[in-house]
């Protein structure tokens, strides 16, 4: 239940109006997390679910054109985040595994979302090595946001209970 729940928090995240600068989504650490404590068959819901959101958000918030093809590699992303979740996650959350999950997620949409820029924005980009390293260089503060939330709600949602369960009361054995 606390992934879906989190998957909600996620989605407001990203729909509840907020200034610019900040930018703070918990779309990475949830998708990490449902990954972890879900089934993968289940996957599906939060792909549904951001996709609608992104709908959403470009149609009527933003006002734009959708176009799927737009989208595709973004929904892929958030399914391959689901199933690091799942095979990094699921078994032993340890903190090294959570570190590489969280460096991993981030960097990996920032690679792939900038890369993709580059390629479909003509316009806004030069067709050379120095124009992909501009859609890299203006794409960094989103990476940083990103790399930053991913830490803070995988932090909450791994750290926290290992955390309690190391303060919690200790078993005993008999007759000690």
């Amino acid at each position: 239940m606390s992934a879906y729940l989190l998957l909600i928090v996620a989605v407001l995240s990203r729909v509840v109006p907020h200034p610019s600068w900040f930018n703070f989504t918990a779309v990475g650490g949830s998708l990490l997390f449902f990954g972890a404590r879900r089934p993968l068959r289940q996957a599906i819901l939060p792909v549904a679910v951001l996709a609608a959101t992104d709908y959403y958000l470009t149609s009527f918030v933003y006002r734009y054109p959708f176009h799927v093809q737009d989208y595709l590699l973004t929904w892929a992303w958030y399914a391959a985040v689901i199933v690091l979740g799942h095979f990094l996650l699921a078994q032993k959350a340890s903190a090294l595994r959570v570190t590489a999950a969280v460096l991993i997620a981030p960097t990996s949409f920032f690679l792939v979302s900038n890369f993709t820029a580059w390629v479909t924005a003509t316009t806004l980009y030069p067709r050379s090595l120095a124009g992909l390293g501009m859609s890299y260089v203006a794409g960094l503060p989103f990476y940083r946001n990103d790399l930053l939330a991913t830490a803070a709600v995988a932090a909450l949602v791994f750290g926290v209970p290992a955390i309690a369960r190391q303060m919690g009361p200790q078993s005993h054995p008999a007759g000690a």
